[in-house]
């Protein structure tokens, strides 16, 4: 499992509809193979700013295989326009998670690494 960072930085005052664009564009991400779940945040101080957080199975389940398929197209058509600049996107690895007291909250949970 990895996770996708992609921070993006949407243009003053189009946030409510950048979100509305990204709950039609969320679906392509969805019923991508390989995707295992995607979140989107908004910055408390700076509310133009998001993060994308998708954890994939592998690495190639995305650059491979979303990013070269027409889904990525029409993904990148409903919410790039809101784009100010191009969003930074990196990749991690999970090293370790911790539940929260009361069990998981809303992140992909604990990762154990395969044996």
């Amino acid at each position: 499992m990895i996770l996708e960072r992609a921070a993006i930085t949407v243009r003053d005052g189009e946030q409510e509809a950048f979100e509305a664009a990204f709950a039609t564009a969320r679906q392509l991400l969805d019923r991508s193979p390989g995707c295992a779940s995607v979140q989107l945040v908004r910055g408390i101080e700076t509310p133009t700013s998001y993060l994308l957080l998708v954890v994939w199975h592998r690495l190639e389940d995305h650059l491979d295989g979303f990013r070269n398929s027409p889904d990525f197209g029409q993904w990148r058509g409903l919410v790039g326009p809101f784009f100010a600049v191009p969003p930074e996107v990196e990749h991690f690895a999970f090293v370790a998670a911790a539940e929260p007291e009361g069990g998981p909250g809303p992140g992909p949970g604990p990762v154990h690494p395969p044996a």
